[in-house]
């Protein structure tokens, strides 16, 4: 089964496909105040902006990194 986890801040919610994920470190690199490896849970939105949040996950290379805002996937 293919495991996909949510995280949300309220106005945006992180969808994460773990068995997608190329962990390129680009995520964390590029944004480590919502997403550390090194923390469970490893994503947490509420440490950032929604603006910054969506700009990193468009960076996300595998697509393993996707969000959700007014219940429309981008």
């Amino acid at each position: 089964m293919n495991e996909i986890k949510k995280y949300s801040n309220g106005d945006i919610t992180i969808v994460w496909k773990p068995h997608v994920c190329s962990h390129s470190t680009k995520c964390w690199k590029g944004l480590v105040e919502v997403f550390d490896p090194f923390k469970r849970p490893w994503i947490t939105p509420e440490n950032s902006t929604t603006e910054k949040i969506i700009n990193q996950v468009k960076q996300c290379p595998s697509g393993a990194l996707s969000y959700l805002i007014n219940d429309e996937e981008r």
